[in-house]
């Protein structure tokens, strides 16, 4: 082992792993994203999360719990990453083109976290309890093209956004750069 290499940390317990829960919660995305909601069990998670199996099924009783955390750390994740982007965007940005480039990192450099986050996002329509999770991440993702635009024209490239990325993600081959540019050309224009 060269002296660049890590050793692997003893992860602490109870009050010295104060991090655990968050811990798991990123773990469950990680296991959904590299292998799909139907391989989500508490077992699967706490392989990936490094922790004991009664660790999970202590912070999260049943699968459901496991699938609510999941959501609102993908939804608080993705909608750092926007703030994050949207921050980083100069000013006077042609909105048309970098949305477009946003849409296509998201589908091609992104893509497993993108789809792990569409997965927990449909699961809401048959989950009640998760809706408020899914709802709120939509609110984000409206409030930072409001920001940017005005309220009706944010909330209608939010829903295009959200579309274009469920889309893109339920093929393999990502859309061109140039008609996604043209579709939020077109939703921008007042």
């Amino acid at each position: 082992m060269t002296t660049q290499e890590s050793v692997p940390r003893k992860r602490g317990r109870g009050p010295n792993d104060p991090d655990r829960r968050n811990r798991i919660a990123r773990a469950a995305i990680a296991v959904i994203a590299e292998r799909g909601i139907d391989s989500l069990t508490h077992r699967a998670v706490a392989a990936e999360a490094g922790v004991p199996l009664g660790s999970t099924t202590y912070h999260f009783t049943t699968l459901d719990d496991l699938i609510a955390v999941a959501l609102d750390e993908a939804a608080q994740r993705s909608v750092t990453a926007l703030r994050e982007w949207d921050r980083a965007l100069e000013p006077g940005v042609d909105l048309a083109a970098a949305l477009a480039d946003f849409v296509l990192s998201s589908v091609t450099e992104q893509r497993q976290h993108t789809i792990a986050e569409y997965n927990l996002y449909a699961l809401a329509l048959q989950r009640p309890r998760l809706r408020h999770a899914a709802v709120a991440w939509d609110d984000a993702l409206a409030e930072v093209f409001m920001a940017r635009t005005d309220p009706l024209t944010g909330q209608m490239v939010a829903t295009l956004t959200c579309g274009l990325l469920m889309q893109a993600v339920l093929t393999d081959t990502p859309p061109s750069r140039t008609h996604l540019e043209s579709l939020y050309r077109r939703a921008l224009q007042s």
